[in-house]
């Protein structure tokens, strides 16, 4: 793998546990990430509009906008609800281990990209991750909110494989990431903004939480833009699974930091993930 491309998307991944701790730590998740994005908009704003010229305006240039757009506002949306009941110990693991099962699985049927042996068992290191950090035998008799965090975590972590596949494919057909980025941004308000309104919180949560409002929103797209860039440069079916490296942030932050339960299952689920994809990001 390209030195630069590898070391793009391990930053990649750790400043996306670090906003999504932000995001967990808010009061109203919708407001939160609302707002975040209005940020990350206005400050990528320039860099999209330099950029708005230098690719070409095809029916599959912009069906490839609109897709990755529905994607990422869906994505968001999710992600909201996930955050509102549910642990970041247990719901980001899970979040981010989905991608790197569903991702190579597409890569290498609709892309053709190649898989090795060893790359198998590292799916199935994850998949025994995710089992983990669910509960294991132990998650039929977990509370009923608990079930419904496993399925929209489950759900967010399909929209992250769908839009890394849409979005490599973008980047592929010449769509300058930054502009990318933008769309998607803009994409990430339209399907917040009901929600947003109807909650009449924008003012409480803005006076809270404006710093990490602030650095979420700059950290979220541009870690996200380093990821796109990185795929100029390498295989998705590699950088997808090591951006998930931030899958061990995700669970320490929520441990350490939130003091959230079952500390020893969710490490170990973790790193069983982490093994899983750094063994697909080495293959």
């Amino acid at each position: 793998m390209h030195v630069i491309a590898l070391l793009l998307v391990l930053l990649s991944g750790m400043l996306h546990a670090v906003w999504n701790l932000f995001a967990k730590k808010s009061v109203n998740k919708s407001v939160f990430l609302w707002l975040a994005h209005w940020v990350g908009t206005i400050v990528f704003l320039p860099g999209a509009w330099y950029e708005w010229g230098s690719f070409a305006f095809t029916l599959k240039s912009m069906g490839l906008l609109a897709g990755s757009m529905f994607i990422h506002g869906l994505y968001l949306f999710l992600l909201a609800r996930t955050y509102q009941i549910g642990d970041l110990s247990q719901a980001y693991p899970i979040m981010r281990g989905i991608s790197p099962i569903i991702v190579p699985l597409v890569a290498v049927l609709l892309l053709g990209e190649t898989m090795s042996s060893l790359g198998w068992v590292c799916i199935l290191a994850i998949i025994a991750g995710i089992v983990w950090v669910s509960g294991g035998r132990a998650l039929f008799r977990q509370p009923a909110h608990t079930h419904h965090t496993l399925l929209l975590a489950g759900a967010v972590g399909i929209c992250v494989s769908g839009y890394i596949v849409v979005d490599k494919i973008a980047i592929e057909s010449s769509i300058p990431p930054i502009v990318l980025n933008e769309a998607t941004n803009i994409a990430n308000l339209l399907a917040l903004t009901l929600a947003v309104i109807r909650s009449k919180g924008i003012a409480a949560e803005w006076k809270l939480n404006y710093r990490t409002i602030i650095i979420g929103g700059i950290l979220a797209p541009g870690g996200y833009m380093l990821f796109l860039y990185a795929l100029t440069l390498a295989p998705a079916s590699q950088l997808a699974p090591m951006r998930e490296i931030g899958t061990v942030f995700g669970t320490l932050f929520g441990l350490l930091l939130l003091n959230e339960p079952q500390g020893r299952s969710r490490i170990i689920g973790s790193l069983l993930i982490t093994a899983g994809v750094i063994g697909l990001g080495f293959l």
